[in-house]
């Protein structure tokens, strides 16, 4: 029997949940001064672009915006429109990069929607490609990532 070890979801698993730990990440993380250590993509005026540390496929970007939201209606319309332009930049970007059939991009908005940090809302844009799920998901629980995040960061620099 093989043995398919996904040893990035060790500390997702173990992080603390509770709030206090979860609310400040999105707002602390752009105080990075090594974006390839925070995963950052793309810094705008009021969003940013990072990889998703614990991604769904290679190139999993989510698009934040700096000042903690729970709900789009609690942005100023200059920020919802910078969030907007962020998420269509990393669409494109990840079209170029990897060229892929399709995408999934959208909110969880709200802990009842599977929100990991419901006050900080944030755009998951996923690269989807024909037959890219297998048994791993459904049975096992598990994903397949053909692609460590450290080479998925610096493929993406190639295109920004």
């Amino acid at each position: 029997m093989d043995i398919l070890h996904s040893y990035w979801r060790m500390e997702y698993i173990k992080a603390p949940k509770d709030e206090e730990n979860w609310e400040s990440f999105f707002a602390t993380l752009p105080d990075s001064k090594n974006d390839r250590e925070a995963l950052i993509i793309l810094r705008e005026e009021y969003s940013y672009l990072l990889l998703n540390k614990f991604p769904y496929s290679p190139g999993h970007l989510l698009a934040v915006p700096y000042r903690e939201a729970a709900d789009l209606t609690q942005l100023e319309a200059m920020e919802r429109n910078d969030l907007m332009e962020t998420i269509t930049k990393g669409k494109d970007l990840l079209q170029r990069a990897f060229n892929p059939d399709g995408f999934n991009i959208g909110f969880n908005l709200g802990s009842a929607s599977g929100a990991g940090i419901p006050k900080h809302l944030h755009c998951h844009i996923v690269p989807r490609w024909s037959n890219d799920i297998n048994f791993m998901p459904v049975i096992g629980q598990t994903r397949v990532l053909p692609q460590a995040l450290d080479e998925t960061w610096e493929h993406l620099q190639d295109f920004c």
